[in-house]
């Protein structure tokens, strides 16, 4: 029963007159809308624009104000700095005395005192305490120590009170004679009691609504209607948090005429404080002077409704009768795509735009028919093709596979069913960490009008992985939506044998060490760069008694003990080092970060591990040693030959002192860093 009305309604809704009236009404009803909205709007903004001004200039009087409130206290301090004598600051009594004949200054600062250039307080008021001589850490703070070598009166930067706890500001002013300052004045307000500041952020009659806080140019809060926030950062209040990045993008402007800032929902300003290098911040919601425009809004919108009535029902009367020939184009489009009736049968004749789009969709339905039969003839034959190829084929749309040659199901080991729709990253494996992703090489390739070629790895259903060579293109490069194709051959075979021809390339088939070209090579980069490879190092090892094991034992026995002695030197080193084999019994290490006297350990670690190698088929006292020559890098090396040469001399040495012994040559210079 429910669906019942519901399809009456998406009928109705549905048709092009309905659509059509309206979309009239609609139009209409936009364009009262909107023209009144843009009157509005117009006077909104120059109403802000005339209240932003206000503001600015509301900014930048109390900022003036405060400015010379700091004045006066300054002045305050001088006149009463400028009447005191060094006599006077050292007579306890007189001194008292001295401060008690200022009321007025003390009505000014919560704290006075007075304190000598090292620091001392010679007295201190205070207005709630009384009077005394406290030790207060004044040498460590900034504003003393600015005071002393600027010779002139500061204002602190906020602080905490070393007496009270509370948050501080304060006012100093040298005391100089013909020696120079032998005294400081020092006047404290107390941030969130009685001070020049709290008068100035207490909420005006009628003004409730304003925010106005002052803050040192970092944006550290002096003051503040919620007391609470004094000492915070400006950047946490959320009526002025925006307004202060804005400030700070742009480099802090400190300017005394003020600044308009921007802040969400408010109109909000900032001032200079000329002298103490304060600011002073204002904002307004925007809310209390917009809110008749709202109203204003909302009456135009309730008198555009009673305009619209009547012209919606003489549209829609007109549209009725001026649309009744496409209700029979309607009826036969219907019947377009289901074959009920024939391409070119069934369309009624009418004139003027409706007939000629009669005349097109009779041409869309026979241009239509044809289409399904040759597409039918194309699918056919590309399923010939995706069945019989020798290669994997796939069709990839969006990250899916979307067609699957049965050749690629079979090296995925996936039925067509479960790997059409799954997604391609299932079966490719991801790349290594800081290798470029498969997308972005294929999108680089696509960019310069060429297919994609490489090697990944893929994984079968069961989880098994195998390396292939992937080949992709766009089916139209203009139109990546259509799809890219994909072939993957398997080349697992391919690569195991690249590597085996690439390992033997690089290493003695006998021992599995590096061969001498590996070997040259490495040692060429080393030399090629100095002095930044040192301290590096060469071993050569030469086995002494090796020809009269390889003659008692035979060749075979010979070859294993080469491949021992491999062992015993690989055994040694670290892993980054080189082992290789020159030939015959003959080996040599690089060792790179090595200084000398470190090759020389590693040289005699050698001789005894080739020492202890033993044979079965041997007799006991038939064992092969080693003499080592050690040869370190040094700027004076100028190729493989001569450094090889360093090594080879040194060996010899090794052989003539005896054999299994180790001779290095001279040791490089260290280098100093830097």
């Amino acid at each position: 029963m429910i669906g019942r009305p519901r399809g009456r309604l998406e009928r109705v809704f549905g048709s092009l007159k309905v659509r059509l009236t309206l979309g009239g009404i609609v139009a209409l009803a936009l364009g009262i809308a909107l023209s009144t909205s843009v009157l509005l709007s117009i006077a909104e903004r120059d109403l802000l624009a005339a209240q932003q001004q206000r503001e600015l200039g509301e900014s930048a009087r109390t900022a003036a104000l405060l400015s010379r409130s700091v004045v006066q206290l300054q002045r305050a301090l001088l006149s009463v700095a400028e009447s005191l004598d060094e006599a006077t600051l050292d007579d306890p009594v007189a001194l008292a005395r001295f401060m008690d004949s200022k009321p007025i200054l003390r009505g000014l600062f919560t704290v006075l005192y007075i304190a000598r250039p090292d620091g001392e307080v010679r007295i201190l008021v205070d207005a709630e305490n009384g009077v005394s001589r406290p030790a207060l850490p004044l040498t460590q703070r900034s504003y003393f120590r600015r005071t002393l070598a600027e010779g002139r009166a500061i204002v602190s930067e906020p602080l905490n009170g070393p007496l009270s706890g509370e948050p501080i500001v304060v006012f100093t002013q040298p005391a100089r004679n013909a020696s120079g300052i032998y005294a400081v004045f020092g006047g404290v307000l107390r941030l969130s009691s009685r001070d020049l500041l709290d008068g100035l952020v207490d909420p005006q009659a009628g003004d409730d609504n304003a925010l106005l806080v002052v803050t040192t140019l970092d944006g550290r809060v002096l003051a503040h209607p919620d007391r609470r926030r004094i000492m915070s950062s400006l950047a946490d209040e959320p009526r002025l948090g925006q307004a202060f990045k804005a400030w700070t993008a742009e480099h802090s402007p400190a300017e005394p005429a003020g600044v308009a800032l921007p802040q969400p929902g408010e109109i909000a300003s900032a001032a200079g404080v000329a002298g103490p290098d304060w600011m002073v911040w204002r904002t307004r919601p925007q809310s209390e002077l917009t809110a008749p425009f709202a109203t204003a809004r909302a009456q135009s919108l309730r008198w555009a409704g009673l305009i619209v009535a009547p012209l919606a029902l003489a549209l829609f009367a007109l549209l009725w009768w001026g649309l009744r020939p496409l209700r029979l184009l309607e009826r036969r489009a219907q019947h377009l795509f289901d074959g009920s009736l024939g391409a070119a049968d069934g369309w009624p004749r009418a004139g003027g735009e409706i007939g000629q789009l009669g005349n097109v969709l009779r041409r869309v339905g026979i241009q239509r028919a044809e289409l399904e039969r040759l597409n039918g003839e194309s699918i056919a034959k590309l399923g010939s093709v995706m069945r019989a190829a020798p290669v994997g084929i796939a069709l990839v749309r969006d990250g899916r596979f979307d067609l699957a040659s049965d050749e690629l199901c079979r090296l995925l080991d996936c039925a067509r069913e479960d790997l059409l729709g799954r997604l391609t990253s299932k079966v490719l494996v991801p790349p290594e960490p800081g290798e470029t992703p498969l997308a972005a090489l294929e999108a680089l390739a696509f960019g310069a009008d060429q297919a994609y070629v490489g090697e990944c790895q893929v994984q079968r259903a069961d989880g098994s992985r195998f390396w292939a060579r992937l080949r992709s293109k766009p089916v139209d490069a203009a139109r990546m939506e259509l799809g890219t194709i994909w072939i993957l051959t398997d080349i697992d075979q391919q690569r195991r044998t690249r590597a085996a021809l690439e390992w033997s390339a690089a290493h003695d088939s006998l021992t599995g060490l590096a061969n001498r070209q590996r070997f040259e090579a490495h040692a060429q980069r080393l030399i090629a760069g100095l002095p930044g490879t040192m301290p590096a190092a060469m071993v050569f090892i030469d086995l002494d008694n090796f020809k009269r094991v390889n003659d008692t034992g035979g060749h075979l026995t010979g070859d294993a003990m080469l491949r021992a002695a491999a062992g015993a030197i690989a055994s040694r080193v670290r892993a980054g080092d080189l082992a290789a084999r020159l030939g015959g019994d003959e080996f040599v290490l690089l060792l790179e970060r090595c200084r000398h006297a470190d090759a020389v350990r590693v040289a005699e670690a050698i001789v005894t591990s080739i020492a202890e190698i033993a044979m079965p088929s041997l007799p006991e006292d038939l064992r092969i040693g080693a003499s080592i020559g050690v040869a370190s890098l040094t700027p004076q090396t100028l190729s493989v030959d001569a450094w090889l040469h360093a090594a080879d001399e040194a060996c010899y040495a090794a052989k003539t002192a005896g054999r299994g012994v180790v001779r290095a040559g001279s040791a490089p210079a260290e280098r100093v860093p830097g």
